[in-house]
């Protein structure tokens, strides 16, 4: 497969890229457009200490000026190409602009020129990923859904037509049976009278018969008296013969009836003559990117590069503030929203949104547990786990609650919505199994954390999850006694197991200096980005009593939640 340029990576792909300085092997994060040098922070630091260069313009890496190709000038070879015509739209040197055919003309530096053109194009990616590309996969979903609702119609007139037919062909039976009896009934009565006529004639002919030995009788000589008397009398006369009348059976009409009148009876399918309603598009809403930041974005860079900079560790935890929580009865997970607003668990599935005053706004029933299953998005939707019917839920601003993604045969635990780039990351478990899923915005799994280097298990109860500010996934993982951080490619960078001989993990958060605070059931640890341990905060010393929860806000400050309690304490500890 070939490789890509850096020109064809994804702006948001996710590489590892090294300091540009020599030796220096630290990760990058700025870059110099001046010396166009990538460097990490520390150097980035030294860069701008130093006489030479403390003027040169260092941006974040992503908002760097490409290099150009040196190309020379072919009417001034020994020049460089160094600006654009902006009337010819080529590239010249600085002589070219004295020429006759650039006289008067207007330049831009090429590489400026490149650096906007470049921008324009990154901007476009942006929009198709988060526009086009989400709107076409929604287009997608909505016509699978009319694909299976248009089956299940279908479906339902082939029923609705076999039930019309067997209730007709019942009726054809019902007549039929009716139209034979009648027949029956109809023969039955022919017969008798004809049986009758037969009957008559037959008694007739006896009747002639014995007619027939009577007058044989009279035959003989010795009988010339009878034979005189029974000529005078009646009964030598001979009875007519019976009148019979022939049968009259009845005559069938067949039924007049064609493929249409059938078609009637058992009902006709149409197909309405509407005009198709158009599928419905989301408009485009601005597209923000991160790769030509606006002037607001590029002041809160500097606004938080300068946070960066001036904050250190306090020496000490100062209490700000205490939050009463109604509706829950202690407090094992904190995911803070917009406007000052926070959501707030307890292990037996009640989950509340407050606001900074204490008031309930709004109480949800969860099957969640003594874990951190919910969390606030960029946009401000709650999304929370639900481990009983193995989704993952999205409730939006306006408290609408939706389906967003099966897990199919995981339970999902955990989950973090990451403050970079959107994404979700999943702690779930199967069985003995366990992983970390990361999602995009659009709720299509696009990577799966799930063993180290040599093959081996990474996690076995991952109950708490998060994000660092460098892309490393942190996990609290129960069973396995530590936090277990991989990078964000999913490679195992280290694994904190407490400052004693048993560490039981629970919530853990990371703040704007890249440290991880996790709590046990005691106090706090605080790590660097690297694992390495700091010092425990919030000691039982200073009245935390089993700390289960932690959250750190725009401010700085740190919310803690107890086991014991549904009160929720906020403490200052940087400086």
């Amino acid at each position: 497969m070939m490789a890509l340029s850096e020109s064809q990576v994804p702006p948001d792909a996710q590489h590892y890229l090294v300091c540009g300085t020599e030796d220096c092997e630290r990760n990058c994060q700025f870059y110099c457009n001046d010396c166009h040098q990538p460097m990490c922070e520390q150097c980035r630091d030294e860069h701008q200490k130093n006489t030479k260069t403390k003027s040169h313009e260092v941006v974040p890496y992503k908002q760097r000026k490409r290099p150009l190709p040196v190309e020379q000038c072919k009417i001034h070879p020994t020049k460089e190409m160094v600006l654009l015509c902006e009337e010819c739209q080529i590239p010249i040197c600085y002589k070219c602009t004295a020429t006759k055919e650039h006289r008067g003309h207007a330049f831009t530096d090429i590489e400026i020129d490149f650096d906007e053109k470049v921008s324009l194009c990154h901007e476009e990616i942006a929009k198709i990923r988060n526009y086009f590309e989400p709107t076409t996969q929604d287009l997608k979903k909505e016509i699978a859904g009319d694909v299976t609702e248009i089956k299940k119609i279908m479906e339902g007139i082939r029923t609705s037509m076999k039930t019309e037919a067997e209730a007709v062909k019942k009726l054809v039976d019902t007549v039929t049976s009716e139209n034979i009896k009648q027949v029956g009934k109809i023969e039955q009565s022919l017969l008798e009278t004809l049986n009758g006529q037969n009957q008559e004639i037959d008694d007739y002919i006896s009747y002639l018969n014995d007619l027939i030995k009577t007058f044989y009788g009279y035959l003989s000589p010795s009988n010339i008296e009878q034979i005189t008397s029974a000529l005078k009398s009646e009964s030598f006369i001979i009875r007519p013969i019976p009148e019979t009348s022939k049968p009259v059976p009845p005559i069938f009409t067949a039924g007049q009836h064609s493929k249409e009148d059938v078609a009637k009876l058992l009902g006709i399918i149409t197909v309405p003559n509407n005009k198709p309603e158009n599928r419905k598009i989301k408009p485009m809403e601005t597209v923000s990117t991160q790769l030509k930041p606006t002037e607001k974005q590029r002041k809160q860079d500097r606004e938080k590069s300068y946070v960066k900079q001036t904050l250190s560790l306090s020496s000490f935890e100062t209490k700000v503030r205490e939050y009463t929580v109604p509706g829950v009865d202690s407090v094992f997970h904190i995911s803070m929203g917009k406007s000052g607003r926070l959501w707030v668990s307890d292990k037996d599935g009640n989950l509340v949104q407050t606001d900074l005053q204490g008031n309930q706004l709004q109480k949800i029933q969860t099957s969640g547990r003594d874990e951190g299953y919910h969390t606030v998005t960029q946009g401000g939707d709650l999304i929370y786990t639900d481990r009983d019917n193995k989704v993952i839920n999205r409730i939006t601003p306006d408290n609408t609650i939706t389906e967003f993604i099966k897990t199919g045969d995981w339970r999902p635990l955990s989950i973090h919505s990451s403050q970079i780039n959107g994404d979700l990351l999943v702690g779930m478990i199967k069985y003995r199994k366990a992983k970390v899923n990361r999602y995009n915005k659009t709720g299509t799994e696009i990577q799966n954390i799930q063993r180290d280097n040599k093959g081996q298990p990474l996690y076995k109860y991952p109950h708490y999850i998060t994000e660092n500010i460098n892309g490393d996934v942190c996990v609290s993982d129960y069973d396995k006694h530590a936090v277990v951080v991989v990078d964000k490619s999913g490679q195992h960078r280290f694994s904190y197991t407490g400052q004693r001989s048993r560490f039981n993990p629970y919530g853990i958060c990371t703040d704007v200096l890249g440290h991880i605070l996790v709590c046990d059931s005691v106090t706090v640890h605080l790590l660097d980005q690297d694992g390495q341990f700091l010092s425990l905060l919030l000691t039982p010393q200073q009245g935390v009593d089993r700390p289960r929860s932690v959250c750190v806000d725009d401010e700085n400050n740190l919310w803690v939640g107890q086991s014991n309690t549904n009160t929720v304490t906020v403490y200052k500890y940087l400086q």
